[in-house]
């Protein structure tokens, strides 16, 4: 793999400053400041997608996905029919950034487990496909870190694939990881269906302080790529002897450092092992 595959995720910079500005043209300044070429726009901030498309095409950046919640966790299809229009909207916002490809967090729900959500959700996502391809949209979920969501581990989207062959996986290493599996098993075990990548990282925290519980029970928080608890020698290995050929986000959602000094430190950290590992 190369470096060239890494791309911009939104929202890791609309955490800090340029989130509470929705300004365009300093995300895309930023993107290029790391060497970047694509971005992933989790939504557009209120921005009309024309226009977005514009300012990417002005720095010479590309769309390579649209990222974007939806609620079709019910077992009524009347009731998961407003999630489906928003399904349309977004596709039709991807088709206007210029990407072939949507991803979809989905989450759990009090009163649900984690079982019934992700057979709701499934209902779901085989009218969601069935839409997307007629315009030519893969449509993705990611494993989520909410310990009562759908989609956590790699058992739960190859369930889903079984059911709805046209869906494809956004690979999560550090989600996979608070669903108590090994990130690298996390990937090998969906890697046919592999389109996409986040890469992140975790530290365990203490169950006093913490605010975030996984599913396999532990306390975790945000930590940076190569500063946490991920092997990601060990993944990016098992991406390279597999053929990757995809983008992989960066993203970050800790405190320790800004947004873009977290960018600058864990982009630089993960080029090296690009470098390095064969």
């Amino acid at each position: 793999m190369e470096y060239q595959q890494m791309a911009m995720m939104s929202y890791t910079l609309a955490l800090g400053k340029w989130g509470q500005s929705n300004d365009i043209v300093k995300l895309c300044q930023l993107t290029r400041k790391f060497g970047l070429e694509a971005i992933d726009w989790v939504t557009t901030y209120g921005v009309p997608p024309e226009k977005v498309k514009k300012i990417c095409d002005d720095f010479g950046l590309k769309t390579i996905c649209y990222t974007f919640f939806v609620d079709i966790n019910f077992p009524e299809k009347k009731d998961r029919q407003p999630g489906i229009d928003k399904i349309k909207e977004g596709i039709e916002t991807a088709l206007v950034l210029g990407t072939d490809k949507i991803m979809l967090p989905l989450t759990g729900k009090d009163g649900l487990t984690r079982q019934e959500s992700r057979k709701n959700c499934i209902e779901g996502l085989k009218e969601a496909v069935l839409i997307a391809e007629k315009s030519g949209i893969t449509v993705t979920v990611e494993h989520f870190p909410m310990k009562s969501a759908p989609f956590i581990v790699s058992a739960d989207v190859n369930e889903a694939i079984k059911e709805v062959p046209q869906l494809r996986v956004t690979y999560d290493s550090g989600n996979v990881l608070t669903g108590g599996e090994n990130p690298v098993d996390g990937y090998l075990n969906s890697k046919d269906y592999v389109v996409h990548v986040h890469f992140k990282d975790f530290i365990y925290d203490d169950a006093v302080e913490s605010n975030f519980q996984g599913a396999d029970g532990r306390y975790y928080k945000p930590a940076l790529i190569g500063e946490g608890l991920l092997d990601y020698p060990a993944i990016i290995k098992a991406m390279v002897d597999n053929n990757y050929k995809g983008y992989i986000n960066f993203e970050y959602e800790g405190k320790t450092y800004t947004p873009e000094d977290a960018m600058e430190k864990g982009l630089k950290y993960l080029k090296h092992l690009f470098e390095t590992i064969k």
